[in-house]
């Protein structure tokens, strides 16, 4: 038996597999609600996250009625980009500052100013954005002197839980990569960056690829969790690409598409390619020597959840797509702009804003859903044309993450896509990534490829309809119109 682990932001799961990939057991304990003091803040205790840990360990193994000695390895994965600070005795300074806060625009600037914008891309292969792990530190930095001065390691949410499962400091290629102090191209910690920012290196935990083991289950952990002492512990991978091994986007020609929280439009590259104007993120992949370029909606369930929260509190999700159905294809002229949290593809805005373009009296509440569904999946449509541009090849699109278990949503995507939309037999995502890295990782498989060929199957398709997806193809143009109409007053609007 193989775990994986991940640290999500609504909770962490684990997640157990037998060589053959099937899954034997899967356990999530939910994490405390994310702390919002301001808008555009977004917090989480760390603490959390490892409690949730221990919790869904152990139910994992009771599920499957296993012991911790039958588990061979443990692949990790988690939230990217979140802050996480330790102290002299490895205790946590503050919450973290987790992927969606954007309160770090002036550190941003900062960054750009003191670098130089064309001189950052060419270091690390991306901007520097205000969801960004860097940012975060220099927030901190900036605002909370005293507890920056106590700052002795920084690690990333995933690699918080590694540190506490066998008390190494590590991370691995694909998560650095969402720092803004990685070297993408050479895989490495940036040297430039760090000394223009004047950082001290001794805080970053050292970098592994993903499938290297990074550490071994203690017996204090051990005993606490049910887990084997000297269990090995794989480096793992950010939530995104442990979530294309799950899918099996380890090779060209397959793009995958993640609706969970955020959205996510994910490419394998054998060789790394950025763009020049940054709008995508070009990242080290989980898969060894290779490369991947994602475009990433801040928004993308977030914008239904929250209107679940607020317009129909109670109601579940499948009862809100069914009655998104009952709506014609471009929700009678409405549009919803998924800024709920700012923008990153292909905006690069925290200063952006949501909400509904073209409301009438006519429009009901099955308009306002299903706009919300559209606006999302324009949204991701944006990712995958920039990412075409670059010259990857998308012969179709596998879908995840909660908005992909919907069949009306995945129908609005290969509609707006114009591409099929594949589901798969597993559709775990990240912790089953995460599992099959601890498969490589531990040499039950010789490569990330050989694992996805073997275990990843294929189960339905959704082809794009012609009349829709033209349809979809005049509202994806009027859509793009909106941001930089509205764009002047977002920026006056995140002044007040």
């Amino acid at each position: 038996m193989w775990m994986g682990i991940d640290v999500g932001t609504g909770g962490t799961r684990a997640l157990i597999v037998d060589e053959r990939g099937k899954i034997r057991a899967g356990v999530t304990a939910p994490h405390e609600e994310m702390r919002m003091e301001r808008p555009l803040w977004a917090e989480q205790r760390p603490e959390n996250w490892w409690d949730a840990a221990v919790e869904a360990i152990r139910g994992a193994l009771a599920q499957a009625r296993v012991s911790g000695r039958d588990v061979r390895g443990i692949g990790l994965s988690g939230q990217m980009h979140g802050l996480v600070i330790l102290d002299q005795e490895h205790q946590v300074i503050r919450p973290s500052l987790i992927w969606c806060d954007q309160r770090s625009q002036p550190q941003v600037d900062t960054v750009n100013r003191t670098v130089g914008r064309a001189n950052v891309l060419s270091y690390i292969a991306n901007p520097v954005l205000t969801g960004f792990t860097l940012p975060k530190l220099l927030w901190v930095r900036d605002n909370e002197p005293e507890r920056f001065a106590r700052v002795r390691k920084m690690l990333l949410p995933k690699d918080y839980v590694r540190f506490r499962l066998t008390g190494e400091f590590a991370t691995e290629v694909s998560d650095a990569s969402g720092t803004a102090l990685f070297d993408v191209v050479h895989r490495e910690w940036s040297s430039q960056m760090i000394e223009a920012l004047a950082l001290d290196r001794s805080i970053l935990p050292a970098c592994h690829e993903s499938v290297a083991v990074t550490g071994a289950v203690t017996p204090s952990i051990a005993a606490l969790t049910g887990l084997a002492a000297g269990t090995p512990v794989v480096g793992g991978g950010g939530d995104q690409a442990a979530s294309a091994v799950g899918n099996g986007i380890v090779e060209p020609g397959i793009v995958s598409c993640t609706l969970g929280t955020s959205g996510v439009v994910f490419a394998h590259m054998d060789q790394v390619s950025y763009d020049p104007s940054g709008r995508v993120h070009t990242f080290c992949h989980a898969v060894p020597d290779k490369w991947h370029v994602m475009g990433v909606t801040q928004g993308a369930g977030l914008s239904l959840q929250w209107f679940r929260n607020q317009l129909a509190p109670g109601t579940d999700y499948d009862a809100l797509t069914r009655e998104a159905a009952t709506s014609p294809p471009g929700a009678q002229g409405l549009f919803w702009l998924p800024y709920l949290m700012g923008e990153r593809t292909p905006h690069l805005d925290a200063s952006a804003r949501g909400g509904w373009i073209g409301l009438t009296a006519k429009h009901t509440r099955a308009d306002l859903i299903r706009s919300v569904i559209e606006g999302v999946s324009y949204s991701q449509k944006d990712c995958l044309d920039i990412i075409e541009q670059l010259g990857v090849l998308v012969r179709s699109v596998r879908i995840s993450g909660g908005g992909g278990k919907s069949p009306f949503w995945r129908q609005v995507l290969a509609d707006v896509l114009v591409k099929p939309v594949v589901t798969l037999e597993t559709q775990e995502g990240s912790a089953y990534g995460a599992a099959l890295l601890a498969l490589v990782g531990t040499g039950a498989f010789t490569s990330v490829p050989e694992v996805c060929r073997n275990v990843i199957r294929e189960t339905a398709t959704v082809e794009p309809r012609a009349a829709e997806s033209t349809l979809y193809q005049d509202g994806h143009s009027i859509y793009r119109s909106l941001y930089p109409a509205l764009k002047p007053v977002s920026q006056r609007i995140a002044r007040l």
